[in-house]
């Protein structure tokens, strides 16, 4: 049975620096590096089986990806839920699908979040389109705001 590694918050940043608006799980990441006293932080091309060993070690992940669905605040963050995948394949998995390997291989389910960012380019290039700027300033303005509440809840 695995052990707590540390009683931060895992940040995973999913995306591709060189596909345009895939880059928003790791831009988003690299701006809160500084944070490190309150997360610890991974970068993934996409989530696979051996994330669910990495993320049994904490109390609270949470997955930041680049999303196509266009969400109206141009972000959702919202609560994930672990859930077996009808479509297993070892290439790419879904967070909550990692969730529930968690759960399933390691005993552990650990408060989970997913922060999507509405993207629109998904080619070959550096830099984000206008529209995903936009949407990424959002989503850090309201990530800023969870993390001063996260910071003036008393420890018991």
């Amino acid at each position: 049975m695995n052990t707590l590694k540390t009683n931060k918050t895992l940040l995973i940043g999913i995306g591709n620096y060189g596909r345009s608006d895939d880059a928003l799980g790791w831009k988003f990441i690299d701006t809160f590096v500084s944070h490190d006293d309150l997360f610890d932080f991974e970068y993934r091309y996409q989530l696979q089986i051996e994330d669910a060993d990495l993320i049994s070690q904490y109390d609270h992940v949470i997955f930041v990806d680049a999303s196509r669905e266009q969400y109206r605040n141009g972000f959702s963050f919202h609560v994930c839920e672990p859930s077996p995948s009808s479509s297993f394949t070892t290439h790419e998995l879904k967070p909550e699908m990692v969730l529930w390997l968690t759960w399933d291989l390691f005993g552990k389910k650990p408060k989970a979040h997913t922060m999507a960012i509405s993207g629109k380019q998904w080619g070959l290039q550096h830099g984000l389109s206008r529209k995903a700027q936009e949407n990424f300033n959002k989503a850090v303005t309201y990530f800023i705001a969870y993390i001063n509440k996260l910071e003036q809840v008393p420890v018991s």
